[in-house]
């Protein structure tokens, strides 16, 4: 049974990674900055009202984690906002700094005070949530994009730091995952772009090789393996679920 966390595990993906971990009998233990699906966790499923890109909040969630579970074995850094959609000449310099904060910085804080409590242990896997926005552009996307390509960045670095220490480090880079927050993106784009949503739905499937979109279930099975001991020497790697993207703006 290993100690799980995961940033923004209260809704989306988050929280079907954190149903799939509690599924097999590991302790999870979330973050959110909704007070109302912290409230609504599955009984037996820890919660914490912590926005992770402030790092006086994460530093007590990590104490906290110290003092109740006495260390942690996964860390799942998922916290993540979607970022403006604009031209780059359009683009709001503060919705910029935003982005990169939720999505890049919490990234980083999670990874700091991790390694703080698995580095002792000689153990522990880091998987960070980047998106197939991180190994390619997407137009209308600079922020987002710019994060998710520094989340890898920063993940193979904290491999490379952490791997003598028996901690591994990968990315799962999630393509367009049926949802509400994919609604949300393809309404924004649909609206820069001056198309229709089940427009850009289509050419989202259709650009890539399994003609459909990803489901929740697939970003949070191939965290369960990233977690397990099969995936021992899986190390500083970026792992896209997305049906093979070829064609990022169709």
């Amino acid at each position: 049974m290993k100690r799980v966390l995961i940033t923004a595990g209260a809704n989306g993906i988050g929280l079907v990674m954190a149903q799939a971990f509690a599924a097999q009998g590991h302790r999870v233990w979330v973050t959110d900055v909704d007070a109302a699906m912290i409230a609504a966790l599955p009984p037996g499923m820890r919660g914490s009202l912590v926005d992770a890109s402030l790092e006086p909040g994460m530093e007590l969630l990590f104490a906290e984690i110290a003092e109740q579970w006495g260390g942690l074995d996964v860390l799942c850094a998922n916290a993540g906002i979607k970022g403006p959609t604009a031209a780059i000449e359009d683009m709001d310099l503060a919705a910029w700094h935003q982005c990169l904060a939720v999505n890049l910085d919490g990234a980083m804080l999670a990874a700091k005070h991790a390694a703080r409590l698995m580095k002792p242990a000689g153990k522990g896997v880091m998987i960070f949530t980047s998106s197939t926005s991180g190994l390619y552009g997407t137009p209308f996307r600079a922020p987002y994009v710019a994060a998710k390509w520094g989340v890898i960045g920063l993940m193979k670095t904290v491999a490379m730091e952490l791997g003598p220490f028996g901690i591994r480090a990968n990315a799962i880079c999630p393509g367009s995952v049926n949802g509400p927050r994919i609604d949300r993106v393809i309404d924004a784009e649909a609206e820069a772009k001056g198309m229709t949503a089940d427009a850009v739905r289509q050419g989202y499937a259709s650009g890539t090789a399994l003609k459909q979109l990803s489901e929740p279930e697939d970003v949070a099975n191939l965290a369960l393996y990233l977690a397990s001991d099969g995936a021992r020497m899986i190390a500083g790697q970026a792992l896209a679920v997305d049906g093979m993207t070829y064609n990022v703006d169709p």
